[in-house]
């Protein structure tokens, strides 16, 4: 796979940290501008590259914590199409948290599912607890109960 030049992979991650920064103090809109900033240096065909996969986490992150469920539920769809996302337990959270809170529950469940069997409750730990207690009862238990 081609790598990035050196001075596009420094202004992606250095516009990344800038939305990291943005987002840890509830500045969504802020940050989504420094993520797709970063999103558009990526050369065509974008979701070629590993750094989209990572830049669109973090779009869809900061979708779902400033409340927008549907770019999220787009952006981490999209994500899903990059390498190495499809069995990323966060990617998976989080799109399964958009569809739960847009009322897409089958699909909600899919990728919860996804979540919990890849990482287990661990990954629940900092999330609102209704995630975790909606999909364990629509899992079976496994020999022994839950860890």
């Amino acid at each position: 796979m081609a790598e990035l030049s050196t001075e596009v992979h420094e202004e992606i991650c250095r516009l990344c940290t800038e939305g990291d920064t943005f987002a840890e103090s509830g500045q969504f809109p802020e940050a989504l501008t420094k993520y797709w900033k970063a999103f558009d240096l990526l050369p065509e065909p974008q979701h070629d590259w590993e750094a989209a996969t990572w830049i669109l986490a973090a779009i869809g992150d900061a979708n779902f914590l400033g409340g927008d469920f549907v770019a999220g539920r787009d952006n981490l769809s999209n994500a899903m199409h990059c390498p190495d996302a499809i069995g990323n337990p966060f990617l998976h959270l989080r799109l399964g948290q958009c569809q739960f809170e847009l009322g897409n529950f089958k699909r909600a469940a899919d990728e919860l599912a996804r979540a919990f069997l890849f990482e287990g409750e661990e990954l629940f730990q900092d999330e609102d607890p209704k995630y975790l207690e909606w999909i364990k009862p629509q899992l079976r238990e496994p020999p022994g109960g839950w860890k």
